[in-house]
C-alpha cells in the first residue's frame, strides 16, 4: 500500500521517486528522475528533471532541473527557480525569480525579487519588501555574494559582481562590482560582562 497522496491530475515523468507521506496535488508536473521526499507538499508545482525536494512546501511555483530544495523550504506565489539551484533549509521564496545557479542555502527570505545567475544568498539574508503599506521589488545581479544577515531594503537595485558584507543593511542602489559594508565597529569592554549576566 502506498503511503503518499497524489491527485489524478498530477503528471509524473519517468523514474520519479515519491517517498512516504508526500502530498502532491493539482496541476503539478514531476520531471524525469526527480525525487519528492517524505512530508513534502506540492500543489500546482512544476519540478524539473533530476531535482530533489526534501520535506518542503511548493505551491504555484516552478523549480528547474538538477536543483536541491529543502529540507523545510517554502516556495509560493509564483516563485520561479532556475536550473542547478540550491534552496536550502528554512528558505522562503515568494513571488521571485532565481536564475540558474543561484544558491540560498539556509534561513533566508526572498520576496518580490529577481536574483541573477550564480549569486549566493547567505544565511539569514532578508529581502525587506514591505514598508507597512506597499510591497516593493529588489533586483540582485549576476555573480554576487550577499553575506550573512544582510537586509536588502526594497525598492533596491544591486548590480552584477557585487559583494555585500555580512550584517549590512543595504538601503540604496549599488553599482556593478561594488563592495558594500554598513555596520558599526565592535567595542570590547574587558571585564564588564558580569554586569550584564544574570546572577
Amino acid at each position: 500500500m502506498q503511503q503518499y497522496f497524489i491527485d489524478d491530475t498530477v503528471i509524473v515523468g519517468d523514474n520519479v521517486k515519491i517517498e512516504p507521506f508526500a502530498v502532491i496535488k493539482g496541476k503539478t508536473v514531476l520531471g524525469d528522475g526527480c525525487v519528492v521526499g517524505s512530508f513534502s507538499y506540492l500543489k500546482n508545482a512544476v519540478i524539473g528533471a533530476n531535482t530533489v525536494v526534501k520535506s518542503s512546501r511548493i505551491c504555484d511555483s516552478i523549480v528547474g532541473s538538477d536543483c536541491s530544495v529543502g529540507p523545510n523550504a517554502h516556495l509560493r506565489d509564483n516563485a520561479r527557480v532556475g536550473d542547478c539551484c540550491r534552496v536550502g533549509n528554512f528558505v522562503e521564496i515568494k513571488k521571485s525569480t532565481l536564475q540558474n545557479g543561484v544558491k540560498a542555502s539556509h534561513l533566508a527570505y526572498i520576496g518580490d525579487a529577481f536574483v541573477g545567475r550564480n549569486t549566493n544568498i547567505g544565511c539569514g539574508v532578508i529581502f525587506v519588501n514591505y514598508d507597512g503599506k506597499e510591497k516593493h521589488k529588489t533586483t540582485v545581479g549576476e555573480n554576487c555574494f550577499i553575506g550573512c544577515n544582510a537586509n536588502l531594503v526594497a525598492p533596491l537595485y544591486i548590480g552584477d559582481g557585487c559583494f555585500v558584507a555580512c550584517g549590512t543593511t543595504v538601503d540604496k542602489d549599488v553599482p556593478d562590482g561594488a563592495f558594500s559594508i554598513g555596520r558599526s565597529y565592535l567595542t570590547v569592554k574587558e571585564g564588564k560582562a558580569k554586569k550584564y549576566l544574570k546572577k
